[in-house]
């Protein structure tokens, strides 16, 4: 009987360890993005300053995922042709009405708060 609980003990951390991972490739995002410098202080970058918060939610303590927040989607709605995206910080939070969600369903959904901060910098002009 103690080695079922061992197993069982065993498998939940592992679940535990490798839930609600979120995974963001700025490569494919089709311009060109440098992610914060956390040692840094925000540089006075000539731009437009942007915050996006989305809202995923994970199924089963973290297991599966519902919605997943989008970079591409979020990133979209900022930039046009030729801009870039500099000083590009991502956190993501439980809010307590996150934490409250999850205990009432007994981790059964797990929502959390994703917040994308940049800025966009548009291309220079052309000189003539």
């Amino acid at each position: 009987m103690t080695h079922r609980f061992a197993w069982a003990g065993l498998l939940a951390l592992s679940a535990a360890a490798s839930a609600c991972a979120l995974t963001f490739d700025s490569t494919r995002l089709g311009v060109p993005v440098a992610l914060a410098d956390s040692a840094r202080a925000r540089p006075g970058v000539g731009g437009t300053p942007f915050s996006v918060t989305k809202h995923p939610v994970f199924l089963g303590w973290g297991l599966a995922t519902i919605s997943a927040p989008n970079l591409e989607d979020v990133l979209a709605g900022q930039v046009g042709t030729g801009a870039r995206i500099t000083d590009l910080r991502i956190r993501v939070r439980a809010r307590w009405s996150d934490l409250l969600v999850t205990g009432l369903t007994l981790g059964l959904f797990s929502p959390r708060s994703v917040t994308f901060d940049g800025v966009v910098v548009s291309p220079a002009p052309a000189s003539r």
